[in-house]
C-alpha cells in the first residue's frame, strides 16, 4: 500500500509518503506547497501518482485556510486518482509524535487548540493542561505554559510538528473524499466579523 499523507492546519505543513508502514520520505513546508511537496516525494522515492493506494489527510484544528487548502488538495487527488482518502486530527498527529504529551495548536485570537479529557477544545493558553506540551501553540506561548509548570521543548524540537508519517500510521476509515470533515471548533474569522 503506497499512501500520501499530508497536514495543513498549522504554519508548518508537513508531507510523507509511505509505502506499507515505512517512510520513503517527508517534507515540511507551507500550506500553498502541498502539492508541490507530493509530487517531490513521489519523484524522489521513484513512484509515480497511479501507483497511490490511498490519501490521508489531517482535519485539524488549525487555520481555517490551510484546513480548506488541504481538504481540497486531497479530495482532487484522489477523485482524479481513485483512491480512498482518510482523515486524522492535526492534535491526535502531535500526541503520536511525543506520546504523553499535550498538544497545543495555536488557534489565533490569544487561543489554542488542544486535548481535554481527550476530546478537541478551544481554550486560552493558561488553561492548558500542565505536562509536556507540543505544537505551535506551546511554541507560541511558552512562557504562559512555562508559568504553569508546563515543560516546552525547544522552538526547533521536532515533536512541534504534525508529521504526516503519524497521520499515515493512524488512518484506520478511508472512504469517498467528500466524506472527510474538517475539524472545526469555532467560527471561522471571516464569520465572526460579519
Amino acid at each position: 500500500m503506497l499512501t500520501l499523507a499530508f497536514d495543513t492546519a498549522t504554519s508548518a505543513a508537513t508531507a510523507a509518503l509511505v509505502r506499507d508502514g515505512d517512510v520513503l520520505g517527508e517534507a515540511v513546508s507551507r500550506a500553498v506547497r502541498v502539492l508541490e511537496d507530493a509530487d517531490g516525494l513521489l519523484r524522489a522515492s521513484g513512484a509515480v501518482p497511479d501507483e497511490l493506494t490511498a490519501i490521508v489527510v489531517g482535519t485539524g484544528p488549525g487555520s481555517f485556510t490551510g484546513l480548506r487548502m488541504g481538504l481540497a488538495a486531497a479530495r482532487g487527488l484522489a477523485l482524479g486518482l481513485g483512491v480512498p482518502v482518510a482523515g486524522v486530527s492535526t492534535l491526535a498527529a502531535l500526541a503520536a509524535g511525543a506520546p504523553g504529551a499535550v498538544p497545543v495548536v495555536d488557534a489565533g485570537r490569544q487561543e489554542v487548540f488542544t486535548l481535554r479529557e481527550g476530546e478537541p477544545a478551544v481554550c486560552p493558553p493558561d488553561e492548558v493542561e500542565p505536562g509536556l506540551c507540543v505544537g505551535d501553540g506551546a511554541v507560541r506561548y511558552r512562557d504562559v505554559l512555562e508559568a504553569r509548570g508546563a515543560t516546552v521543548p525547544p522552538d526547533d524540537d521536532e515533536r512541534h510538528l504534525p508529521r504526516a508519517r503519524f497521520h499515515a500510521a493512524l488512518a484506520r476509515e478511508f472512504g469517498p473524499a467528500d466524506a472527510i470533515e474538517p475539524l472545526y471548533l469555532r467560527i471561522p474569522d471571516a464569520e465572526r466579523k460579519a
